[in-house]
């Protein structure tokens, strides 16, 4: 639920108060809620509600496609490796312990060096460091259940592998994927918001999270509201996902 009311947020951002995330107004620079921004003006003069709305959903889509990305990849990989076992199982296994052994952060800002698109740089770069717990998660858990009796029956009777990953391979899985998901789409937006927090990432003026927070330290005085926007957005993201990966809903 709480995941879900920030979702709507951010989509509905631009609805609740029509306006430009990129448009300046210097003269209403760090001022009080009125009613073109409910929630205030950042040291630009730029409207906080449309501003965070954007930087929402920025985050919120690169997670996505990470998350999305990495499953695809590491439950393909994951199935594959159980079901054919040998030498590509050991194949894949090294491939995921080398990808472990580097840095996440280091895959990610290598990608955002030579891709230009820093959003789709992230995602990928993400992406390359989520997919091997689904692999893992995905090899693990199928290993035992290709070797059991209902499995084995099915293929007897000459069901295929798509009836055999629907009917008894994935209301396995699921839970533990879904839990994953949620984890790994946290740890995309927590690495997002780092990465402009410490300004190696989006580039002014893209509204981002990390990167609000960084352009609003200097006026946390004059306009200390301002800077705990971003804030706590990020800390309701967070907590809704950790909430939904251990199975509450708030």
């Amino acid at each position: 639920m709480l995941v879900l009311t920030v979702v709507l947020f951010a989509w509905l951002a631009p609805w609740l108060a029509p306006g430009d995330p990129f448009g300046q107004a210097l003269l209403k620079a760090l001022g009080p809620p009125d009613a073109a921004a409910p929630f205030g003006y950042d040291h630009l003069g730029r409207s906080m509600i449309q501003r965070l709305g954007a930087a929402l959903r920025l985050s919120l889509l690169i997670a996505f496609f990470a998350v999305a990305a990495a499953a695809i990849f590491g439950v393909t990989l994951g199935l594959l490796a159980a079901a054919r076992g040998g030498r590509l199982d050991r194949v894949l296994v090294l491939l995921s312990d080398s990808l472990l052994a580097l840095p996440g952060l280091l895959l990610v800002l290598i990608l955002a060096a030579v891709v230009p698109d820093k959003a789709l740089a992230f995602a990928a770069g993400l992406a390359l460091v989520l997919w091997i717990e689904f692999f893992r998660l995905t090899r693990a858990t199928c290993r035992g259940l290709l070797t059991s009796p209902g499995v084995q029956a099915s293929r007897l009777l000459g069901f295929g592998s798509i009836y055999v990953f629907r009917r008894h391979l994935w209301p396995e899985v699921a839970p533990l994927l879904l839990t994953t998901a949620a984890f790994g789409a946290a740890t995309a937006i927590m690495t997002v918001a780092s990465l402009g927090f410490v300004s190696v990432g989006m580039q002014a003026p893209t509204p981002e999270l990390g990167l609000m927070m960084v352009e609003l330290m200097p006026y946390w005085r004059e306009a200390p509201l301002a800077l705990l926007q971003p804030v706590f957005a990020i800390f309701l993201v967070l907590l809704g996902l950790n909430l939904m990966a251990g199975g509450r809903t708030i």
